[in-house]
């Protein structure tokens, strides 16, 4: 697992860690010590930890001027046992929301499973961004499924055409005018 790492060819437009609005602004990596793990597999060290055990994010792009943040996951997204999402939402999402972004694409073709708990943190977070959404973007079908069965699918869009999104051919701004002119089509 220490070879999936997070996207990099968006670097060039952003970097979370010289972002100073951005949750792991200052952050310094060493790529030569892999200290973070998921099943006891050590994981890139470019991985953000955020306070979950199991899941791991890299803030991959984020827009304040256009409010929109793109995140890709690695990891198992445990609300069940660890309760992820409250990680997410208070050290990350509010974090962000704080900063002027309402619109939130989460990429998760390396989340590995997903065990739901309650939902209070998807409807706080869903009620917090008033006009903005929040998209899951390839996520496995057996997540989706499950988040499905969780009811979060009640706070983020997710299923087609959102499964099989080309996403890393696309420039960031490029996936966002996708992402919002299906949420247009959804919403409107």
């Amino acid at each position: 697992m220490q070879e999936l790492e997070p996207f990099y060819s968006w670097h060039e437009y952003y970097a979370s860690e010289e972002d100073e609005l951005s949750p792991f602004y200052g952050r310094a990596y060493n790529e030569f010590e892999f200290t973070n793990s998921i099943y006891n597999f050590f994981i890139h060290p470019q991985w953000d930890e955020f306070g979950s055990a199991t899941l791991y994010l890299k803030i991959i792009y984020a827009d304040y001027e256009a409010g929109v943040a793109i995140m890709e996951f690695i990891g198992e997204w445990n609300d069940c046992l660890y309760n992820d999402i409250m990680f997410l939402k208070r050290d990350v999402v509010d974090e962000l929301k704080h900063n002027g972004i309402n619109k939130f694409i989460l990429i998760g073709e390396n989340v590995l499973n997903f065990h739901g708990g309650d939902d209070d943190y998807y409807e706080e977070w869903f009620d917090d961004i008033e006009d903005g959404w929040i998209a899951c973007i390839n996520f496995r079908e057996h997540v989706e499924e499950e988040m499905i069965r969780s009811h979060i699918d009640r706070y983020v869009l997710l299923g087609p055409p959102f499964n099989d999104l080309n996403w890393r051919t696309l420039k960031p701004q490029a996936l966002i005018f996708l992402v919002e002119s299906v949420m247009q089509k959804r919403l409107g």
